[in-house]
This record gives structure tokens, sequence and C-alpha cells, in this order.
């Protein structure tokens, strides 16, 4: 039964919040300025304000750094959680980033130029790390861990082999929250269309000049929704419940030493993912309703049991010793989750007599699959030491070992009807992977204005895993059991990076970068309707680019450009579902890429600021030969077919890769009174994604414009707004299922609403 919570409890519990942060509040003696009073303050001095980062694993202003980094402003990722958005909100909000989602809340995708994995296996491997506060997160599960009292969000494009955790050949996600003794107290909540709440808040302060607490949560809340048509009653699907919870505690004993210790936990209960049957028709890539009408996004026609429950859990604790010429770090973390998971997968409804019995609709439906996805258990741990130099000109170095284990348990099970819980395959993997790296870079400052930066990293990955479909004389495939089938990779591999910047003067910059990145060896064991395990090697990609970082007209602009290329060896692809309903691991011989990212920051006036991003990414297998099942449905196929059911993907672009993506931001602030009026607006376009690795006329989306916003009053304390997100009502498609129907999912509705929030 899902949790239910009251405005009445948020109110106290904000309340009691506020109550206790009181006596520490007055205390506190280190930096309270948020990102966003800095960006206040230098607004009111008509100038762009420095903007600092990590990318280097160090604090530097992002005009200085020879990286293709974006960050996403305390503004937008605002108005994105206002809307009970989860990790899925940042999709387009720089240049280069996309992330979708076949599970919903729990298991985001991300893409970065291109390069991702379509996956939905719960062991999937994609080549874009989410990393959160230092620390890596590898499980899908792990990754769409919400984004709440974060100090910075910064999306790393390009190959970070060298200094981050592993699997990062496309790029980073990164996540820094607010560390106790830092930012100030807050409370915000918000109320709109659907029920829709979002409540978020952190209390804490220094206690004294050795001890500082800090206490963040979140909760978002959205009822029922969406009308199943062959239900009685109305609102029956898409309900969540998602709460996210943090406490850190610093202690320093010394001037020169800090320990931190941090524990983390979400709780997510709600819907699977919502699939669509038949919302395309054949020959079209229109979406169609599920009463055969205009589509209406409040509506579907589905069959059965449908939940979603995550739980993780995570503890962590940071080191930190000056010594002098140089700071040591230590970051260990664990984290534990489960998952329960069960969806109509067809998407339909009436076939009730499985597996066989065509019929039920919307439209034709030739079987029925209904299934569930378990991770009874995860546990990963990491550990890395890291030292750094304290200098900031002359030769600067860092060095360290990173560590990583994970024991995953997943278990996939097909129902014998959809309200049933009379199971007919049933299938097993457990999987151990251990990562073992070794890094090093070193940088130099000439004081000429250049700066020359090289690193290099000794990876070395190992994975097993044993997997199984333990039933047997089912009654439709009498004697389906598989027998436990164990099977192991492993790789070492050295990457490495090197880059140079050069100050052509105090407002310009120009940089280039080379970097190799490298994704590990994986193993796919879902044998629900196979019976042998799929193997991808390790993929390497050799990336390059260049680019002009400047801040012109009297600070007033901000305009960063980079260009890029790359060539992946032995890409691992995914062939998910299609004829054979079976997903398989694929070895692309190359995969090329180039493109541009351009971001724009501009205060013209004083109380207006506006960005705006744009990139173009063009992507190609190159892998004559190389082909994947098409789909079951009677989809319209454009590419060539080179089998009976087989079409070449040689010479097509990856999959969720749109050429264009574009965003723009406007806000303006006018005082009155004792604060300030203010409007924002923010905006993202997307250009056509294909959905698969092969082409066709039905799985793709053509476009997507979203846009929010957001009209407030705001003191120095307060803060009141109405709002909106996907005020146009955009409807996309942005995923799809393609084994026995024409089957979508869809972008998220239009929201309506208030918050208010507060600052102490």
């Amino acid at each position: 039964m899902r949790r239910t919570f009251t405005t009445t409890s948020t109110v106290a519990l904000a309340t009691a919040c506020a109550l206790i942060a009181t006596p520490a509040s007055a205390q506190v003696t280190g930096d309270t300025d948020t990102p966003a009073q800095d960006a206040a303050q230098a607004s009111s001095n008509q100038g762009v304000p420095e903007i600092v980062v990590t990318a280097t694993r160090r604090s530097e202003n992002l005009q200085d750094i020879p990286l293709s980094v974006a960050t996403v402003s305390d503004e937008t990722l605002a108005a994105i959680n206002s809307g009970g958005a989860d990790i899925r909100g940042l999709s387009g909000r720089v240049p280069s980033l996309n992330i979708e989602s076949s599970f919903g809340r729990t298991f985001p995708r991300f893409y970065i130029r291109g390069l991702g994995n379509t996956d939905f296996d719960l062991n999937a491997s994609q080549p874009v790390s989410l990393i959160y506060d230092d620390v890596v997160l590898e499980n899908p599960i792990l990754k769409g861990f919400p984004a709440f009292d974060v100090d910075r969000v910064e999306v790393l494009r390009g190959p970070q082999g060298t200094l981050f955790g592993r699997n990062t050949p496309a790029g980073i996600v990164k996540f820094d929250t607010v560390k106790p003794g830092k930012g100030r107290n807050y409370a915000r909540v918000s109320y709109g269309t659907y029920s829709t709440i979002n409540a978020e808040g952190a209390v804490g302060g220094e206690f004294s000049d050795k001890f500082a607490v800090r206490l963040s949560g979140l909760w978002q809340h959205r009822n029922d929704w969406i009308d199943n048509l062959d239900d009685p009653g109305k609102h029956d699907l898409e309900g969540y419940d998602d709460i996210a919870l943090r406490a850190q505690l610093q202690f320093k004993p010394t001037e020169d030493l800090t320990l931190r210790l941090t524990g983390q936990l979400r709780d997510m209960d709600g819907n699977a993912r919502i699939f669509r049957a038949n919302t395309f028709r054949t020959g079209s890539n229109k979406l169609y309703g599920a009463d055969e009408g205009d589509f209406e996004r409040d509506e579907v026609r589905a069959d059965g049991i449908n939940y979603q429950k995550l739980k993780t859990q995570n503890v962590a604790g940071t080191i930190e010793y000056d010594f002098g010429p140089a700071t040591l770090y230590s970051v260990s973390a664990y984290w534990h989750g489960t998952l329960k998971s069960r969806g109509d997968i067809d998407g339909g409804f009436g076939c009730t007599a499985p597996p066989f019995c065509p019929g039920g609709g919307p439209g034709f439906i030739p079987f029925s699959a209904h299934t569930a996805d378990n991770i009874p258990s995860l546990d990963q741990f990491t550990q890395e030491i890291r030292v750094a130099s304290n200098n900031s000109t002359g030769l600067g170095y860092q060095a360290g070992v990173f560590y990583f284990h994970e024991n995953l348990d997943i278990t996939s099970f097909d129902f014998t009807a959809p309200d049933s819980t009379d199971i007919w395959a049933i299938a097993t993997q457990r999987q151990v992977s251990k990562a073992l790296g070794i890094f090093g870079s070193l940088n130099y400052k000439f004081d000429n204005g250049l700066t020359l930066q090289a690193g290099a990293r000794w990876n070395h990955d190992k994975r097993r895993m044993t997997a199984a479909r333990p039933l047997d004389d089912r009654p439709f495939f009498p004697g389906f059991t598989v027998d436990p089938v164990t099977d192991s990779v492993k790789d070492s591999v050295l990457t490495w990076d090197l880059s140079a910047i050069y100050e052509l003067n105090p407002d310009v910059n120009v940089y280039a970068r080379v970097a190799k990145g490298y994704r590990a060896p994986s193993i796919q064991g879902r044998l629900l309707f196979g019976s042998d395990l799929s193997i991808a090697d390790s993929e390497t990609t050799m990336s390059y680019e260049a680019g002009i970082k400047t801040v012109l007209l009297d600070r007033r602009l901000r305009f960063n450009l980079t260009g890029y290329h790359f060539n992946t060896k032995d890409l691992q692809l995914t062939a998910v579902g299609g004829n054979s309903n079976f997903t398989t691991l694929l070895n692309a011989d190359h995969v090329r890429g180039y493109g541009v990212e351009a971001e724009l920051e501009a205060r013209p006036a004083t109380g207006l600021t506006m960005t705006a991003g744009l990139s173009y990414n063009h992507t190609n297998i190159d892998s004559p030969g190389l082909g994947v099942a098409v789909c079951g449905a009677p989809c319209t196929v454009t590419d060539p077919i080179i089998a009976p059911g087989i079409a070449s993907i040689d010479g097509n672009s990856l999959p969720q890769a749109p050429k264009w993506t574009v965003n723009f931001t406007a806000g303006y602030e006018h005082p009155l009174g004792n604060g300030s009026v203010y409007i924002f607006t923010d905006w993202y376009h997307r250009s056509k994604i294909d959905f698969f690795l092969y082409k066709s006329v039905e799985f793709s989306d053509d476009q997507l414009l979203e846009g929010g916003l957001r009209i407030g009053y705001k003191t120095g304390r307060y803060d009141i707004a109405a709002f909106a997100r996907n005020i146009t009502n955009d409807e996309s498609a942005v995923s799809g299922i393609d084994f026995n129907n024409l089957t979508a999912m869809v972008n998220e509705p239009r929201i309506f609403g208030i918050e208010a929030g507060i600052k102490f």
C-alpha cells in the first residue's frame, strides 16, 4: 500500500527543522552564501559570475580548465524539481546530454555526445558514469538517486578515464552536495497538478570550530493520474512517493584534518513505467490514443498488477589531511539496494490465456507479456585514496588508487496472466564485479599563460556471472529449464589524456585535449527466453577536442565553444527485444562521431540574465555485416535486410542520439518593496531520435520541445512563486518496445503549481 503524507505533515516537518536549526545558525562561521546569492550579487554588478567547478578534482574556474564542462544553474535545477521531476529532468539542460528510461524514476539511462546504452537489464553497463560526492554509482538503480541540497551539478563531456571511477568513455554527470558548515538552511514546498508535491529542505551549521552537521531531505509525491480504461473508476496508475534523506557529520580535530561521515537513503514506492500498446500505427510515428482516437496522455488500456518499490542505503566516510605541500584524501563508500518492479510489458489488455492468445488491444497484440524484474540484493563498495598538491602555480600533481567491488543478484519472472502470481518462466543472475585503478596526473603552469596537463590510469576489471532458468515442466514449454551457466570476463587497459590551455589575454583562453577512454567488458544473462550468456568485449575510445573560452564585453558575456571528434573501437551495443525477444550484447567494429558544443551566458542589463546552449552531434556505426533482429511488430524497417528478420545497422547513427539539442533560459528581477519580483523561463529542444539500433518509421520521434515558466516574489529570506512545467503540453515518445506490438513510452505531463520557500 502506497504511503501518503499530508501537507500538514510537511509543514510540521519544515517547522521542526527550522526550530532545530535556529540555535546552530547563529554559530555558523563558514561560507553561508549559496551559488544563487553569488549570482544575484554578480547580477547587481552587471557581470557574469565566476563558475567554480571540480572537474579536475580541484576547485578551479571553469574558464581555466582544458575540458568541455557544463553546469546546471541553481535556478534551472529548482525549476525542474518544483514539478516533481526525477534525475531525467536534467536531460538536455546542457548541450549533448540526453537521459531516458524504460523503468521510470528508478533506472535512468545517460547519453553524452550520442554514446550511451539502451539496455534495460538491471546490470546494464553504461559509458556515462554518475559521480555523487566523489563516489561512482555503477548500477543503474543507484544512478537515479535524487539531486537535492546540491552545491553544483557538472557534466564532463568526453573520456574522463584518468581521474574518475570507471566506465567513463562518454563522460560524467557529477553531483557535489552542500557540506556541513556551508550553505544556508532552507525549506521549500511546492504543490501542483495531480497533487504533485516537491518538499525539500536542509538544516545545520557549525556547533563549534571543530564540529558541524547538515541534515537534508526530499519528498516527492504524485497521485495516480492515468485512467486504465479497462478498469472501473478513474486514476489508476503513475503515482509515486519518493523519499530521500541525507545526514552529514563533520569533525575537524585539528586545522589540517577533516573527517566527514555521510549517511543517505532513498525509499520509492510507485508504479513501473507505463507502456502504451500500439501507440504508433504502421507507417507512422504519430501518437494515437488507447481508444483508437487522438492521443490522451492520461489514458491507457492495460492489464494486471503494476508496482515498483526501490530502497537504497549508503554510508560513506571521507578523510582530508593537509600536510602542507599536498593534501591526502580518502573516500570510502558502501551502497546497498533492493528493487521490485512488475508491469504490463505488452502495454495492452484482453490476452488472458497466455502465453499465446492473439487478441486484446488496443490494436493487435499477439501474446501476453507481464513480467517482473527484481534485485533482491545489491552491494557496492568503493575505496579511493588520492594525494593532490596544493600549489596553484608551477608543477601540480595528483595520484591515487581506486578499488570497486559489487555483488548483484537479479531475478526475472514471466507470469501466466496479467493479474496472476503464477509463474511460467523465471531467470536468475548472480554477478560479481571487481575493478582496480591506479592513476596519476601532472600539470604545469608557465608564466606565459600556458598550462600543460597529462595523466594516465591503469584499469583492471573482472566480472563473473552465473545465470539459470530453474523452473521446468511449465504448461507451455515443458523442459524449459536451463541449468546454471557461468562465465567470466576480465581486461587490463591503460587510459590517458593530454591537454593544454593557453591564455591569449585575461578574457580569452584556447585549449586542446586528446584522451583515451575505456569501458570494461560486459556479460548479459537474462535467460527468460534464451539459454546462453551474452558477452561484449572491452571498448576503447579515442577523443580529440579543441575549444575557446571567453568572458567578453566587460564581463557581461561568457561564451564557450568546443569542437570534437571521437572514434570508439569495439563499441558495446545492446540489441534489445525485436522478433527474437532476446537481449544480446554486440561489439561494433568502429563508431565515429563529431560535433560542436556552444554555451553562452549574458547579463546585458540590470536584473536580466540569459543563458543558451547548443550542440550538434553526428554519430556513425562503421561495422560492415553487423545486424540485429528487427521488430516483431508490423513496423516499417528502413535498413537493408541481410537475413530473415535481421537488418544491417552499418552506417546508422546511434539510438537516443539527437543531432541537435538546444536549451535556453531567461530571468528578470526587479526590486519591489523589501524584495523583488522575478520571472524565469527555461526551454529544451531536441531533434529526431531513433529508439533502436535499426531504423524504422515507427520507433522514432521527430522532435521534443519542453518549456517551463516561474513567476514570483522574493526577499532575502522568503520566496513564493507560481510555476508551470512542460507549459506547451508537448506530447512526445521517448522510447519504445518492439517485440510484439508498436509500444511507446512518452514524456512527462504538463504541471501547474505554486511554491513557497524560506531561508534561515
